[in-house]
């Protein structure tokens, strides 16, 4: 699976703009799914069909973009003006290299250079709307011959394994969920089971919402990253999870309280398969599981995470083990689930 994060990771897809990890998805799995299907918004909708046809439908999902920017202007001096596509923090943009649009250029975020900038500016945390792209454009007529307002703007980041088993890169949230379910796609299955590779997570849930009422399901898991914060100076719940410490199972974040029989199956799960495991210390977050819980009739619905540092920057970095060992928890859970 290890080459499967890396090719998902340095594909480029912010919300609305999942059309490469799309492509890359569908040449990885039209071999081995019995149908597939790309809905008017852009969820691609797999199933697998296994030996037997569960009493209760099981979907299985992650989300396909990333967080990043956009284009809102051209400035006179051939700088561009941005904003975010999903929750990034100023502070995480400062000096980093961008990829602007569909001709890949390369930019820098800027900033106010700090001699000229007040005292009580300089106290303050940036904002996005203080910065600016430096695309080496001479003014605005070159710069407008290569970007246009609307344009995406990905952050540029290399891949890299270093450490104690650890990987760092850009959108791992949640190309992670993605490589995951490839790998799941590739097995025998004992039942049914409906795949969903969801667009625009970051802004608002938007493809689950509607992929949710496409399917129709009894049951979901959903595979994500989220939030780690075990780091010097920081104690007890507020860490969160922790790498090296297995998958993440939630009991309840800021848009879903999870199904308590497949919260404690998970850990049952776990459990029997010596697969450690761990649950969020602090309610915060969310994930698809909002809009596919209170899809149609209602739906069961569980979220597995890897634990990931630096969650919505450039430098995303988790354990390889959590990784697998998340494969893992949702291979046997499937089989317990849909039975």
């Amino acid at each position: 699976m290890k080459n499967l994060l890396k090719e998902l990771c340095l594909l480029n897809g912010v919300s609305g703009d999942e059309g490469a990890v799309r492509e890359y998805i569908i040449n990885k799995i039209k071999d081995v799914c019995d149908e597939y299907r790309t809905d008017n918004l852009g969820n691609m909708i797999c199933l697998k069909k296994g030996r037997k046809t569960p009493e209760k439908k099981l979907m299985i999902c992650a989300h396909m973009d990333e967080v990043g920017f956009i284009v809102t202007s051209v400035r006179s001096d051939g700088t561009l003006t941005f904003g975010t596509v999903g929750g990034v923090d100023a502070s995480v943009t400062i000096g980093r290299q961008v990829i602007v649009g569909k001709k890949l250029l390369s930019g820098v975020i800027g900033s106010t250079a700090v001699h000229n900038l007040s005292k009580e500016q300089r106290e303050k945390a940036p904002s996005i709307d203080s910065l600016y792209i430096d695309i080496g454009a001479h003014d605005k007529s070159e710069a407008e011959k290569y970007v246009r307002p609307g344009d995406c703007i990905y952050f540029d980041s290399e891949y890299l394994e270093f450490g104690q088993n650890c990987v760092k890169s850009k959108a791992i949230d949640d190309r992670a969920g993605c490589a995951i379910m490839i790998e799941l796609m590739r097995e025998k299955h004992e039942y049914d089971t409906w795949y969903v590779f969801n667009v625009q997570e970051e802004i608002g849930l938007r493809g689950a919402t509607v992929s949710a009422y496409s399917v129709q399901p009894d049951i979901a898991i959903v595979l994500e990253a989220t939030t780690a914060a075990d780091i010097d100076g920081v104690s007890g719940a507020r860490k969160v999870c922790e790498l090296g410490k297995g998958p993440v199972v939630s009991f309840m974040d800021r848009s879903t309280v999870y199904d308590k029989e497949l919260y404690r199956l998970a850990f049952d799960t776990a459990e029997k398969e010596n697969i450690p495991c761990q649950t969020k210390s602090v309610i915060a977050g969310g994930n698809d599981s909002g809009a596919i819980h209170i899809s149609g009739k209602g739906v069961r619905t569980l979220a597995v995470s890897v634990p990931c540092r630096y969650l919505h920057s450039p430098s995303c970095v988790i354990n390889y083990g959590d990784f697998e060992n998340s494969y893992k928890l949702v291979k046997s859970l499937m089989k317990r689930v849909a039975g």
